[in-house]
């Protein structure tokens, strides 16, 4: 079975379905579809199916002609309709993973889609997430819903991956084919398989061992971010006291070619992602009953940083003699 699956990747007859067309879907369909893939798009909110069938972008950085050329083609279409699975060789989720109010994760998306596809899946079926998520998710969680929705079993009967998404929207430099793309599947048949697929739509594919060691590389990825950027955030408010221009000294630190990556301070964080991923692993990790220290004093620095530009504005204005009570605040940068 797996040697045919390979055959119709190559031969483009291998169709592909994306559930979840928001920032990371849409784009992946995209990539699909450049690639000659038979693509159909799945997704609950009919208002979005219903734009994509009119060939109308709703996330600003797509542009609407590739939208447009989208859904008049031959190869693709879309539908709040999940019968359709059993039609498509793969099955791709792009959901979201936020935290809850008690900054624990959020995996409702994740397993109500499960949930909706296990029972779709069929003998030969390619299941991956791409959602940022705690290391063990594909194993604890999808992989038992599939498997007792099915009565298939992973590995022998269909193939479990976790791919994690690595979209940078509006960024001009990288597009969803141009970023490598890190692979990790549930036994050695998965992982060739969904790391064929992959690579015929993006520029390198990197083939990890297992799911849990994908599922860590995304969140090791934001949390280097994170945790640099709350350094950096700390340093300035450090050698502001101290008089000293903190973008001078980045500067000139920068000009080192090894060793250094250049972090800028910031008003705290912003995005999908920083704000939320690192708190997935420090939740898994106490089941462990490990501590994530750099991650929890990361997230308490980047978290009052907006207090800290508040009382500088305070400051910038007694300075001036006014008040920020009723003063006119322009904020550049949303």
């Amino acid at each position: 079975m797996k040697d045919e699956l390979l055959e119709k990747i190559k031969d483009r007859s291998y169709s592909v379905g994306i559930v979840g067309l928001g920032y990371v879907g849409l784009p992946l369909a995209l990539a699909f579809y450049d690639q000659k893939f038979p693509v159909v798009g799945f997704d609950i909110d009919e208002s979005k199916i219903e734009k994509l069938n009119r060939g109308e972008s709703y996330i600003r950085h797509i542009n609407g002609d590739k939208i447009k050329n989208l859904s008049e083609s031959d190869l693709t279409s879309f539908t709040t309709d999940f019968d359709r699975l059993k039609d498509v060789d793969a099955i791709i989720m792009c959901v979201p993973t936020p935290l809850d109010d008690h900054r624990e994760p959020d995996m409702s998306y994740v397993e109500g889609t499960t949930r909706a596809i296990a029972p779709h899946i069929r003998k030969g079926h390619l299941i991956t997430l791409e959602s940022t998520t705690y290391p063990g998710t594909t194993d604890e969680l999808i992989r038992p819903i599939c498997e007792e929705a099915s009565g298939l079993k992973s590995g022998k009967d269909f193939y479990l991956a976790y791919s994690p998404e690595r979209e940078d929207p509006g960024n001009p430099d990288f597009t969803t084919g141009t970023i490598p793309k890190v692979v990790g599947g549930d036994g050695a048949d998965a992982l060739e398989i969904a790391n064929t697929l992959y690579g015929e739509v993006v520029v390198k594919t990197v083939p990890v061992s297992s799911t849990k060691a994908a599922e860590a590389t995304k969140l090791l990825e934001n949390i280097f971010r994170s945790i640099n950027i709350a350094l950096v955030n700390e340093l300035k408010t450090v050698f502001q006291a101290m008089d000293i221009d903190i973008h001078e000294v980045i500067d000139a630190a920068a000009s080192k070619p090894f060793g250094y990556m250049k972090f800028t301070p910031g008003p705290g964080l912003g995005g999908h992602c920083i704000p939320i991923d690192p708190f997935y692993l420090t939740w898994k990790a106490r089941e462990y009953e490990m501590n994530t220290r750099f991650i929890e004093l990361a997230g308490e620095i980047n978290t009052n940083m907006p207090k800290y530009v508040i009382g500088r504005t305070v400051e910038a204005l007694n300075a001036h003699k006014k008040s920020i009570n009723g003063s006119k605040v322009l904020v550049l940068g949303l």
